[in-house]
């Protein structure tokens, strides 16, 4: 093969969302991860344009996760005529598949509200993709076990590691002609409630890392504490304590702590609802592969019939109009859409509601307008006034800090030749980069929206 590879940072480069890479190369064309940006209003519209490459030339998409900003543009992908294999681990494709069919059908309903009570300057609003076209996508679907260096052509191969973060979350390593590509995704934390500690990997002449987290380090927090004051208070008020969540990972630990504390009797046995549908499918994610985390059957079962699981949006009023003191875990977890919006638009000019955001609140967000402390908030075209009590917990993150990244580069046995900053907004990319380049003396990049590079290899 010729010596030269060249990268097209289609996305995740100097935002956190959207996460594509493209690795050209004579044999292959691999894209790592196929994302929807998020946030940002100029960062959503992007969605909308097609990527600015031949997608019908992609030979291959390799995935390193299910979340929405690593594999939410695949339908779009496949609309651009892509027709390769698309391949993850098993429980990254179930995942994937859940998030792809559930954003389908938000897309459909939007547009479709949008349309019935004009409040869109679009003449049609249409969905970013149906369900018909998330489900063409998901045809292409091929599971590929962990640990196993699979070969893609006579000089390439990959291999899934381990990585913590979500169910199924995996590092990539791309070897091309004996360089080895190391793709981070995002990287997950020690000592997690549900998962094992992420792998670290040993060798890395070019690396890709998330910077989600590159300039904080999270807050030593008890958060079994933290939740434990914040329900009795609730109580007390006698209200609501909402809790957008993320239906990967965050709900499924949240179900485990909130179940955990009822039995070491820190709470009383309030009424708990869990509020959705995605996160439903995903704890069956978990019963499908018990490998893939720390979770017993025993404790499993325990914590499901501990909750309310709700079926239907006729239950999700029934909850709201119950005048009992109680919990709603709701997605999603950044308040973009979801059934928490209903929730919110009844409770958040209540005194007597809580709001706990319990994950990352990405720039332009509804979560990010809380935590900075909005006075009112927007649904479907509408201001509420934010009178409810709104709090915080970092330490649940699912993203490594800025010591736990360094500490999973630190495995890596030789110097890397570049190493590129990606996933992080502005201040965090560049914090980032001073650090490892005090640390390590490595060779640091931060890489812009469409930016090129050819690595001769």
């Amino acid at each position: 093969m010729d010596n030269h590879v060249i990268v097209t940072f289609l996305g995740a480069s100097g935002v956190v969302t959207g996460s594509k890479f493209l690795i050209e190369t004579s044999e292959k064309n691999i894209l790592i991860d196929c994302g929807m940006f998020q946030g940002l209003k100029e960062l959503r519209e992007l969605n909308w344009t097609d990527l600015p490459i031949d997608v019908s030339a992609i030979d291959v998409v390799l995935l390193t996760h299910g979340h929405l900003d690593h594999v939410g543009y695949l339908p779009r992908l496949v609309k651009q005529g892509y027709q390769g294999k698309i391949i993850g681990t098993g429980p990254t494709l179930a995942i994937a598949e859940i998030i792809l069919k559930d954003s389908a059908k938000i897309h459909e309903e939007e547009a479709a509200k949008a349309n019935d009570e004009k409040y869109t300057k679009h003449s049609p609003a249409l969905p970013f993709y149906t369900v018909a076209e998330a489900e063409r996508t998901i045809r292409l679907f091929q599971v590929e076990m962990a640990d196993k260096w699979i070969v893609l052509s006579e000089h390439i191969s990959y291999r899934f590691q381990y990585n913590g973060h979500i169910l199924g979350a995996t590092f990539i390593e791309l070897d091309v002609n004996s360089k080895r590509f190391v793709f981070s995704g995002d990287i997950g934390r020690n000592d997690d409630y549900l998962l094992e500690d992420p792998k670290r990997p040993e060798w890395a002449d070019f690396l890709f890392i998330e910077s989600t987290y590159g300039n904080k380090l999270h807050p030593e927090e008890d958060v079994e504490q933290v939740l434990t004051d914040i329900i009795i208070e609730t109580i007390h008020k006698k209200g609501n304590l909402i809790i957008p969540s993320f239906a990967v990972e965050r709900l499924q630990t949240l179900m485990y702590i909130l179940w955990k504390l009822y039995q070491k009797n820190k709470i009383p046995n309030i009424p708990i609802f869990v509020d959705s549908p995605m996160g439903n499918n995903v704890l069956n994610v978990f019963r499908q592969f018990p490998k893939w985390h720390k979770l017993s059957d025993s404790d499993y079962n325990a914590m499901c019939n501990h909750v309310n699981i709700i079926q239907s949006y006729k239950e999700t009023w029934e909850t709201i109009d119950d005048k009992r003191s109680k919990i709603v875990i709701a997605g999603s977890g950044m308040v973009t859409g979801g059934r928490v919006l209903t929730y919110l638009q009844q409770l958040i000019d209540k005194s007597s509601t809580t709001v706990l955001l319990v994950g990352y609140q990405a720039e332009g967000t509804r979560g990010r307008q809380l935590f900075d402390g909005a006075h009112e908030i927007r649904f479907s075209g509408k201001y509420h006034p934010v009178k409810a009590t709104i709090k915080h917990i970092e330490s649940l993150s699912a993203h490594a800090d800025q010591g736990e990244l360094l500490h999973w580069m630190g495995a890596i046995k030789n110097n890397p030749e570049k190493v590129y900053l990606i996933h992080g907004e502005p201040a965090a990319l560049d914090a980032f980069r001073v650090k490892i380049t005090n640390t390590y003396k490595w060779h640091v990049h931060i890489p812009k929206l469409n930016e090129v590079e050819t690595i001769r290899i």
